[in-house]
C-alpha cells in the first residue's frame, strides 16, 4: 500500500485550507443574509398589524421618544368614559409586548410579540416613527448589498439601536428619505 508523498499531502492540505476558508466566508454571508430576510420579513408582518389596527382605531398607535410603539397598557392606563378612548398608553418592547386593540366589548390581538432585531443583543433595534396618520419603520441591514438597502434613508442619520438606518416600510406612499413632518409639509405646500 502506498502512502502519498510530501508534495501530494501538501497539495491536498492546500485545496482544503482554500475551500474551508471560502466556506467559511459563504457561511457568513448565508447567516447575514438570513438575518436581513428575517429583519425585512418582521417589519412586513408588523406592517399589516399596524394596518388593522388602524382599521379599528382610526389612527396608527403614536411613537415614544426611543421609537418604540405606544400602545401597551401599563399601571397609569384607563379608559375614558367621557372622549370613549383609553387614555395614557405606554411604549411597547421589541420582542416581548403584543400589539392590541382595547375595547370594552373584546381585545383584538394583531401580533402577539412584537419582533425584535436579530442581532438585538449587539444592540440593533427596530425604529418606529408615527404621528397617528402616517408611520415609518425602519431597521438597519448588515448587507449593502442587499436589494432593498436605501442609502437616501442612511443619509438621514436615524439610529436603529447603535446602527444607522437603511431599511424601511411606511404607510402608503410616505417616503422614506424624508421625516413625516416635511412629507406632510411638502404636501400641504402643494394644495396651496
Amino acid at each position: 500500500m502506498k502512502f502519498f508523498t510530501k508534495k501530494e499531502l501538501k497539495m491536498i492540505s492546500s485545496i482544503l485550507f482554500v475551500i474551508s476558508v471560502i466556506s467559511f466566508f459563504n457561511f457568513r454571508i448565508s447567516i447575514r443574509r438570513a438575518r436581513d430576510n428575517q429583519r425585512k420579513n418582521d417589519l412586513g408582518t408588523l406592517q399589516i398589524a399596524l394596518e388593522g389596527y388602524r382599521n379599528i382605531i382610526g389612527s396608527f398607535p403614536l411613537n415614544s421618544p426611543d421609537g418604540k410603539i405606544v400602545a401597551c397598557k401599563g399601571p397609569d392606563t384607563y379608559f375614558d368614559k367621557e372622549t370613549e378612548s383609553w387614555i395614557n398608553f405606554e411604549s411597547c418592547e421589541w420582542g416581548e409586548d403584543e400589539l392590541r386593540v382595547f375595547s370594552e366589548f373584546g381585545d383584538s390581538t394583531f401580533i402577539n410579540y412584537l419582533p425584535i432585531d436579530p442581532k438585538n443583543s449587539d444592540g440593533s433595534s427596530f425604529l418606529y416613527l408615527s404621528n397617528g396618520r402616517r408611520y415609518q419603520l425602519l431597521a438597519h441591514l448588515e448587507g449593502t448589498d442587499e436589494a432593498e438597502y436605501d442609502p437616501k434613508i442612511e443619509a438621514r442619520g436615524l439610529e436603529c439601536g447603535d446602527k444607522i438606518c437603511n431599511y424601511g416600510r411606511s404607510f402608503s406612499s410616505t417616503p422614506l428619505d424624508k421625516s413625516i413632518e416635511e412629507y406632510e409639509n411638502e404636501l400641504e405646500e402643494q394644495i396651496r
